[in-house]
């Protein structure tokens, strides 16, 4: 794999993170202003309203989109084989700022996950 595909793949690895704690925050900004709501007919409208006008939830969405893009042009280039393992480097990433933006804890057991995940990365990315 060559420099400017795996760019393209980790950069796509990045925006689909980077939607993930989008929309995390949007949802916290609901539920700061209403409460934690509960999942039902009569709420599907006015939750999904102010879901859907949250900036945050926008920008998650918006950086889907583009990831979306991104990662086409990424497979374009590099066998699904290995570009869709690397998608769990997105794990790393959102544990990390979960913990730093959201205050989500980063327990022993998590902290081993994420060392497992990234040994299999690299032992994938060194067999390509």
């Amino acid at each position: 794999m060559n420099p400017a595909s795996l760019a393209l793949i980790l950069f796509g690895v990045f925006l689909n993170a980077c939607a993930q704690l989008l929309l995390k925050a949007g949802v916290n900004n609901v539920t700061a202003a209403i409460g934690t709501f509960e999942y039902s007919i009569a709420n599907l409208w006015p939750v999904g309203l102010r879901l859907a006008t949250q900036w945050p939830i926008i920008g998650g969405l918006s950086c889907y989109v583009i990831s979306v893009v991104v990662w086409i042009l990424g497979l374009s280039r590099v066998d699904v084989s290995i570009a869709y393992p690397l998608l769990s480097l997105g794990y790393v990433l959102n544990a990390a700022a979960a913990w730093w933006l959201f205050g989500e804890a980063m327990t022993p057991t998590r902290l081993l996950g994420i060392g497992v995940i990234m040994l299999g990365v690299y032992i994938l990315t060194r067999s390509a």
